[in-house]
């Protein structure tokens, strides 16, 4: 028996997804338990403990975390010190002439290391890679020591144009490491050796700033683990949607960030995989906030221009996930001007919302969920002590339903339909905004709260049919089980592409991937297949931002690229531009070690399924579109596969509970998935 356990932490509940594989075949343990904020691997052992296995019996953790991200987003992170060229120590302040709000001349911004923690040092290397000042050994041991008197617990080397010639850098780092009491030190080229010291900057910044919590973090979870008996192989999930081993993982901590959802996005690409299709719209609801991204011909979107906080942006490749405070956590409220307010304020797992009985006495999109009858306050996850909808009614014609002059109904129906035009508007984002149609995707609907409001989302966006896997509230924890191996490495070159050198060209791209392919190899047990993908991050000379480039090999020719290059441009932007030169600025290279696919049917027991029938459980008014409808209630583990269900209908699981509306209608398909046709 071999067992392996996907887990996944996000900011309301942690997720297991466990497979037993022996040669009778395939059995699934599930368990979802709150996540225990203080200490997130308390939440990790609990949903070991309630999967009914203990750690001793586990062969292999996968493991997806909001760690970093939290701490960045909550500015919960360690104290950093900054090493940097003479003359640009403000450089992570000014930025790109950006402003915190998109609309006056107001708002604050401070940068994740104060000015007080920053120091310049002598030395100066161009953008050519020559060197125009020494660099000042001395004045960076002064600096180290400075800083560490200072409480420093973490130290960035960052000189500008190190992408072109580290030696400074590398020096520097040397230096410090000689002093520095600890392994937290960041040099800048070593995450990024890509030009823009700004964002290179930034990058660096939020590595060290999360190394020693997420060091911290995976220590302690690997010290709770041993001491129950686990002996076995950790890996942690990247933000590029691929895993690397725990003991590697805190050198490059900025990828960890958005962790959690790039594991949602990987095991929808395995399900449509398995399900004959290509496209999809991922959204991914949970208790606290909405992550959508797009799957273009089975493959992800990755891209290496995320800005997690305002001033933050990290330059390190990741699925592209777009985020909104709309969670079914969301607080609704009326703000001072008598308008309805949905989110971003959350109330997370503790106090939670008012049906949860922890707490909360604030309205929430899954209390009104509750009110609208679309959620059966039976049936709730994790609730502490029983509240009567009497009492979440009270709640909201206090808080809403009065101060807005409507029905109680009418209320709970404005909050859904708020909510609905915050994700509706996520999805633009990563489609339209693009050049991307969402009627030409599917809908791939999961977390715990996604099922309830896809249908809805999807005729708003013209989108033709609406996909929920088969266990929606657990689909992160099984991105973690599906996730490959995978290291990306981005390098600058920024020269106009008439005159790169290409042996240049291919000489980086097989120096990253060996490099990389050194890196998988480390886990080559869990590896069945390697791959090796090349890109180019391009523009036309003068613009700013870049357009990635897929390319089919190391030997590409010059005129080869360039007709690659103005395909993929025009396919974004619908223009030609051949009077323009363009710049090869950045190479990428990417190196996934393949894992033995997931059989998803394994998710689901097909046995004893024999007819809709059997799997209705009786009806529950639900209102929608400003009317009560008298809707049928299922099981959802009791659905025959090929079954047809009408709206307007409730499907009810441990995991989740889809809302088919009226008007549109569902099937179970071969793998047990939920095809709604909106």
């Amino acid at each position: 028996m071999r067992r392996v356990a996907g887990i996944d932490v996000g900011g309301t509940f942690t997720d297991l997804l466990l497979t037993e594989a022996d040669r009778s075949g395939v059995r699934v343990r599930l368990a979802k338990v709150p996540t225990t904020i203080r200490n997130q691997a308390e939440g990790v052992i609990a949903a070991i403990r309630a999967a009914e296995v203990t750690p001793a019996d586990l062969d292999l953790v996968i493991h997806g975390t909001t760690a970093t991200t939290n701490a960045v987003l909550e500015r919960k992170t360690a104290k950093v010190g900054l090493i940097t060229t003479e003359g640009f120590r403000d450089v992570l302040e000014l930025g790109r002439r950006t402003r915190p709000k998109p609309y006056g001349l107001f708002g604050t911004f401070e940068p994740l290391i104060p000015r007080e923690w920053r120091r310049e040092v002598p030395e100066r290397v161009m953008a050519d890679g020559a060197v125009r000042t020494p660099l000042d050994e001395t004045a960076v041991a002064e600096a180290v020591r400075d800083l560490l008197a200072e409480g420093c617990e973490a130290l960035v080397i960052h000189f500008l144009h190190a992408y072109a010639n580290p030696e400074h850098e590398l020096r520097a780092g040397a230096i410090a490491r000689a002093i520095w009491p600890n392994p937290y030190v960041t040099l800048g080229h070593a995450l990024l050796s890509e030009f823009r010291e700004y964002e290179r900057g930034t990058t660096a910044s939020v590595n060290a700033a999360v190394q020693p919590i997420l060091d911290r973090y995976v220590r302690r979870l690997q010290d709770e683990l041993r001491a129950k008996g686990f002996a076995r192989d950790l890996l942690v999930m990247n933000g590029n949607g691929g895993t690397v081993p725990a003991g590697l993982v805190v050198e490059a901590a900025a990828k960890t960030v958005m962790s959690g959802p790039a594991s949602g996005v990987m095991a929808a690409a395995a399900t449509l995989a398995q399900s004959g299709l290509t496209n999809a719209i991922t959204y991914d609801m949970g208790g606290t906030s909405t992550d959508v991204a797009l799957i273009a011909g089975g493959v992800p979107e990755v891209s290496a221009e995320l800005t997690i906080d305002y001033g933050l942006p990290i330059h390190l490749p990741m699925v592209d996930v777009h985020t909104v405070g709309a969670g079914g956590g969301s607080i609704a409220s009326v703000d001072r001007a008598g308008m309805l307010r949905v989110g971003p304020e959350s109330a997370g797992s503790e106090p939670g919302p008012i049906g949860y009985g922890r707490g909360g006495t604030r309205p929430t999109i899954t209390d009104a969920n509750l009110v609208l009858g679309r959620l059966d306050p039976g049936r709730l996850t994790a609730v502490r002590a029983g509240v009567s909808l009497d009492a979440i009614r009270e709640a909201f014609a206090r808080d809403l339903a009065g101060p807005l002059g409507m029905s109680v109904e009418e209320a709970a129906e404005a909050v859904i339909r708020l909510g609905n035009v915050h994700m509706t508007g996520a999805i633009r984002m990563v489609s339209l905004s693009r050049g991307y149609d969402p009627r030409d995707f599917v809908l791939f609907a999961f977390g715990g709260a996604g099922p309830l409001h896809a249908v809805a989302l999807a005729r708003e966006l013209g989108i033709p049919e609406v996909l929920v896997p088969a266990r929606p509230g657990l689909t992160n924890a099984l991105g973690c089980l599906v996730a490959d191996l995978r290291q990306d490495r981005v390098r600058t070159l920024n020269r106009p592409l008439d005159g790169l050198d290409m042996a240049d060209l291919r000489t980086v791209l097989e120096e990253q991937a060996a490099d990389a392919l050194a890196m998988v190899a480390e886990e080559q047990a869990e590896i069945e297949e390697t791959t090796v993908t090349y890109g180019a991050d391009m523009q036309f000379r003068g613009q700013t931002h870049l357009i990635r480039v897929a390319l089919p090999s190391p030997e590409i020719d010059r005129a080869t690229l360039q007709e690659l290059f103005e395909a993929a441009y025009f396919r974004r932007f619908q223009v030609r531009l051949p009077e323009i030169r363009a710049v090869l600025v950045n190479l990428v290279t990417s190196v996934i070690g393949r894992r033995k696919p997931f059989p998803l049917a394994a998710l689901i027991d097909a046995r004893g399924r024999t007819d809709l029938a059997g799997a209705r459980l009786g009806t529950r008014p639900v209102y929608a579109g400003g009317a009560w409808h008298e809707a049928a209630i299922y099981a959802r583990e009791a659905l025959p596969l090929g079954a047809e269900i009408p709206g307007p209908a409730v499907i009810q699981q441990l995991d989740a509970t889809t809302v088919i509306e009226p008007g549109a209608a569902a099937r179970v398909d071969a793998i047990g998935n939920l095809r709604i046709r909106v």
